[in-house]
């Protein structure tokens, strides 16, 4: 493989070892990792996202990791725009870019580009949202099929979320989500991106997260969170969504001790996992899947040679 051609994509659901693999790879092939985690890309919360740390980042170059302020939102197009500029800056020093993280709309842009739909104001989203609740997701969905026949072989019955997103944009725009994403232009060639997904056995990925679970109370998340609660981050911010923000802040108010606390935190991890991998099913099926209990990294030779 001509590596010098390549961006190389590192996915997996969290807590699944992408962080130690892709710096191994790193130091392998010459490579400089980029970000592609919603949630490191904020500075004050280190330890709950589990961003990599500073001594690993040390020896290897990263970018967009704990760059922007809890106070302001961040979106998949801005993170594109960013992404797109360090994969051509690192290219022209020769090096390989290694985008690394497990939100997979970040992927899903960067693969097939950002499509460029009209904001839709807030007000016709919270009625669209509204309306969902109130009918159920059957009623829902049959409502979206009369607006958007072309939704019907695109968008399963139970998923909620792509049902509001695709009526709120017909009933905006009058057109299709489908129509506006052939519209799409990306901005790599296909066969530019090598991607590997990363991932264990259910059991042992949840002794995982409650192994790293353990390890970043150890390392003052409880300190963390009560700092970022005096920043007083508007609560429809996207960092108000990083895991244990919550559950330690009712631990701060005494609602749950300790134990209760890191187990609820567990738990929300483990769904949030489950939910990596239901995507990872619908969207990565043509990615290299690596389950690192069974290929040691010195088998991975053959590609990256």
């Amino acid at each position: 493989m001509d590596l010098k051609s390549k961006i190389i994509l590192i996915s997996g659901p969290t807590a699944s070892g992408k962080t130690d693999f892709s710096i191994k790879l790193a130091k392998k092939i010459k490579g400089e990792i980029i970000n592609a985690d919603s949630m490191q890309v904020y500075k004050e919360l280190k330890i709950l996202t589990a961003r990599p740390l500073k001594k690993n980042q040390k020896n290897i170059k990263h970018h967009l990791y704990g760059f922007q302020t809890v106070k302001k939102n961040f979106s998949t197009g801005s993170w594109l725009k960013l992404v797109i500029k360090k994969i051509k800056q690192i290219k022209k020093k020769n090096k390989i870019p290694i985008v690394v993280g497990g939100t997979g709309l970040y992927f899903k842009a960067l693969i097939d580009g950002l499509v460029k739909i009209p904001n839709i104001p807030k007000k016709i989203r919270l009625q669209i949202r509204n309306k969902q609740k109130q009918l159920g997701q059957k009623k829902f969905y049959q409502m979206l099929i009369n607006l958007d026949p072309i939704s019907k072989n695109k968008i399963n019955l139970n998923d909620t979320q792509r049902s509001i997103r695709a009526y709120e944009i017909k009933k905006y725009t009058k057109k299709s989500m489908f129509e506006w994403f052939n519209k799409t232009t990306k901005n790599f060639k296909k066969e530019q991106f090598f991607k590997i997904y990363i991932d264990y056995p259910r059991p042992q990925l949840i002794n995982r997260i409650n192994k790293r679970v353990e390890e970043m109370f150890d390392r003052g998340a409880v300190r963390e969170v009560k700092n970022f609660l005096k920043l007083k981050a508007r609560k429809d911010n996207s960092s108000n969504k990083v895991i244990g923000i919550e559950e330690i802040s009712d631990f701060i108010e005494k609602s749950h001790d300790l134990q209760q606390t890191k187990d609820r935190i567990a738990i929300k991890t483990r769904q949030y996992a489950k939910r990596q991998s239901t995507w990872a099913r619908r969207y990565m099926n043509d990615w290299n899947k690596i389950d690192l209990n069974q290929v040691k990294f010195s088998d991975l030779n053959k590609f990256f040679k």
